[in-house]
Order: structure tokens, then sequence, then C-alpha cells
């Protein structure tokens, strides 16, 4: 098969080459890949030669099950799947848990699904863990991106009044945002922090979150360090949250899948061509160009 394999002085870390296909074990199935998202950290891993295990990069793709799970779990060949996997999403077969998978409907196009896996559960799992959001304030930081605005959407969907801050609004009020502000600073109070960017932007939003208020770490996007202030954080409780989206994506794909089905979840994709444009996709995402997801086809 071809792969998007790393390779030392490539621009971005990779260049399309020749790879062993890969041997499904008994709980896994074969994909025939279609698309394949982009993240900023599957990215940046192979940008700055941190990806050092030798097998195909990536974590997101979308595509057809060419060969079914020997132990008997999973979908049948044939099946269109989105899934998650630490790496195997950059090439054009891919063994996949069936426990980090689930079925596409129909009604969603492959390449919008690819896009859904890392950035749509943790989007969705950050906001469980946050407690009730019913009428509380919810200030999503680094929101024109993959994991914001779905955060964005979620987040409305369940009762809260949604601040989103971005650097551009993208059509965020049209997601869902009661209001969009250009930094956390301008954000006025919050109770529960969706934060993608680091640095300056998360001590911003930890500044305006109120007590008994959460923080979730979600990403780190500005690469940057976060520096507070001496008593910057002595005060009345609240709470910054170290976040990992972690594993067994199966079940929360399949909710995100149907809500994209009924209408109810957008996906945006703001770049999507060939993966033999890699350079360029994985350009856009780092400089921040693109609203939403870059999605590779695998032509």
């Amino acid at each position: 098969m071809r792969a998007l394999l790393p390779t030392p002085g490539a621009p971005y870390g990779v260049s399309l080459r020749e790879a062993r296909d890969p041997r499904p074990r008994p709980h896994q199935v074969l994909v025939e890949v279609a698309h394949a998202a982009l993240n900023f950290g599957d990215v940046n891993a192979v940008r700055s030669g941190g990806h050092t295990s030798g097998a195909v990069p990536g974590w997101d793709a979308a595509g057809v099950v060419r060969q079914a799970a020997a132990d008997g779990s999973g979908p049948p060949v044939g099946s269109r799947v989105v899934g998650f996997g630490p790496d195997g999403a950059w090439a054009e077969l891919r063994a996949v848990a069936t426990r980090e998978l689930a079925v596409v409907p129909d009604e969603v196009d492959l390449g919008a699904a690819a896009a859904l896996p890392v950035s749509g559960v943790s989007a969705l799992r950050a906001l469980q863990r946050s407690g009730t959001l019913l009428g509380r304030r919810v200030l999503v930081t680094g929101a024109s991106g993959g994991v914001g605005r779905f955060a964005v959407q979620l987040a409305a969907r369940a009762g809260a009044a949604v601040i989103a801050s971005a650097s551009r609004g993208d059509g965020l009020a049209e997601l869902g945002a009661a209001e969009v502000v250009a930094t956390p600073a301008d954000a006025g109070t919050a109770d529960v922090v969706i934060e993608t960017v680091g640095g300056a932007q998360l001590v911003q939003a930890w500044d305006v979150l109120q007590p008994g208020g959460v923080l979730q770490s979600v990403g780190w996007a500005s690469r940057e360090p976060a520096t507070f202030p001496p008593y910057g954080t002595v005060g009345e409780p609240k709470s910054l949250t170290a976040f990992q989206a972690g594993s067994g994506y199966g079940g929360d794909l399949s909710v995100l899948l149907g809500l994209v089905a009924a209408g109810d979840l957008v996906v945006d994709v703001g770049w999507r061509g060939s993966w033999t444009r890699f350079d360029e996709a994985a350009a856009a995402l780092l400089e921040r160009r693109v609203a939403g997801k870059a999605v590779l086809d695998v032509d």
C-alpha cells in the first residue's frame, strides 16, 4: 500500500511512499481508507520528529471495511466506518480496533465523518466532565478550530450560554454561540471553560472563571508557555483540569454521527484536498488558516 511515512528533512515530516500492508489482530477490522483528518497533535508529532514508533502516523480516518474482525466483533465487510487509533490513519489500508470505530449513516459524507473522532469526541467528553451545563456560561477558546466548533454546538445544545473566543468569527454565532469575543479577557465571566489554545489565553481564561468553576485544558495550539502572575492561582476554589480523551471512541462516535445525520451537528471542513497536498494542508492547519478541520482525500 501507499502511506504518508515519517521522512526526516521533509517540510512537514512525511512523504508519500510504499509501506507494508497492515495485519489486523482478531479484534480489528481492515479498512480501505477514503479520507483522513489532520489534528494539531499528529501533525506536530511528525513535523517535530516525535513520531518514532515506525508506524504510519495519523489518528482519524474513514473508509470501507475490507476485512471483518476475526473475533466476530464489529461491522461486516462493505460497511462505511470511521475510527480512531494512535497511528495508521494516513495510509490506503488501516487496521482499527472495533471498539474505536462506528458505522457511518448513509446520510453522512465519509469525508465529514473523518473529521469527527479526535475533535468531536474530545469536545463531547470535555463537556460531559464539566458537570451540568444548563443555564451556565461556557467559554470555548480557539472556538474556530476543530474541537472548538464542536464544543460550541454541543454546549449550546445542552442549554449553555456559549461564549466563543476566536481571532475571527467564522460563523460561530450561527453554530450556537451567544457571544463571540476576540480573547478570553473579553468574555466577562464563565462557569466552565473548554480551553484549546494554552499560553496567555489559558491564563486569561482562568482569570474569568468563576469560583466553583472548572477549566478543561483540552489542547495547546499556541505552543506557548502559560505564565501565571504571583498569587494568580490563590483565591476562592476553582479547578484547572488536565484532559485526555482516552480510548473506546465507538459509542461516542455513534452519538455524534447520529447528530450529524439528523442535521443537529455541523462538521465544518475548512480545507479538503488530495493527500498528495499534505504539506499544504499541514501549513494551513498549523498557521490557523483553517476554520474547522482539514481533511485529506486518499486518492
